[in-house]
């Protein structure tokens, strides 16, 4: 799979490193939304060994406010110019609006990342077809209720390829996001780790987990104290195969995929 001007080969785990330029991400929102605080945590992810950098001008923790494109386009696409004007390396924008999607293109993105899957945005499978970029596509729901929780949510990531596939989006562009934390209870989120292998349909998978509330709620612990919890997931992905982990502590992640590779007779990045 080819990202930007760079090659992600199967059988290797690759981290995605995250850059969240808003005042109020779950996480560290409001610590990387000035240019000059972005550059540098950028320049430490990639030191530290991240092979994407995905930007997010919008929380879209539980309960987040939304924000209108003018908004997110103003955070997100001179951050994106910066990026790329000094880092060689393929940049990602965390979106589900199509009008950010092209503000980011533009600004040199490489990569759409729709926690919608294409379900929100009618125009976002036509942008990202024609504008020839990547694309990852996440499970997503209104609602927790399921007739058969895994099967079903299987079905409805297949809805979002259909939709990818008929905009005319080749099978070499898009990787597949299970979505843990977005229309799942708890237990729901547990199951979805304990069945990452149901996932795989044929696409490369991305798995984002990092510090989120499945970890928080099964430790008890506050989102500066889920690192331990989010490299447990990491293990778990690469030993599904997932091409990506979605990560806040790059230099740790990548440490625990390479021991994993290490050990399952992977030749570590």
């Amino acid at each position: 799979m080819i990202i930007g001007n760079k090659i992600f080969s199967t059988g290797k785990t690759y981290i995605m490193g995250i850059l969240n330029v808003t005042p109020d991400s779950f996480s560290d929102g409001g610590k990387y939304s000035a240019l000059d605080a972005a550059l540098r945590h950028t320049e430490e992810m990639i030191r530290d060994g991240a092979d994407i950098i995905d930007i997010g001008g919008e929380s879209t923790r539980p309960g987040h406010m939304q924000v209108s494109d003018s908004k997110e386009i103003e955070r997100t696409a001179p951050v994106i110019e910066a990026l790329k004007q000094r880092f060689d390396i393929p940049i990602s924008i965390d979106t589900y609006k199509a009008a950010v999607a092209e503000s980011a293109l533009d600004a040199g993105a490489d990569l759409i990342n729709d926690i919608w899957g294409f379900k929100y945005d009618s125009n976002m499978a036509e942008l990202v077809s024609r504008r020839g970029a990547a694309c990852c596509l996440m499970h997503n729901k209104s609602c927790t209720v399921y007739n058969n929780f895994i099967q079903d949510a299987v079905n409805e990531l297949a809805e979002c390829v259909k939709i990818a596939k008929t905009a005319g989006i080749a099978d070499d562009k898009i990787i597949l996001d299970p979505g843990v934390g977005f229309g799942k209870t708890y237990e729901q989120n547990l199951e979805v780790m304990r069945s990452l292998d149901a996932f795989d349909i044929g696409y490369p998978l991305l798995l984002g987990t990092s510090r989120k509330s499945m970890i928080g709620n099964a430790l008890g612990l506050g989102t500066d104290e889920r690192l331990e919890g989010t490299l447990v997931t990491t293990v778990m992905a690469v030993q599904s195969g997932y091409m990506f982990v979605r990560v806040h502590d790059v230099q740790e992640n990548k440490r625990a995929v390479m021991m994993t590779e290490t050990i399952l007779g992977k030749s570590p990045k």
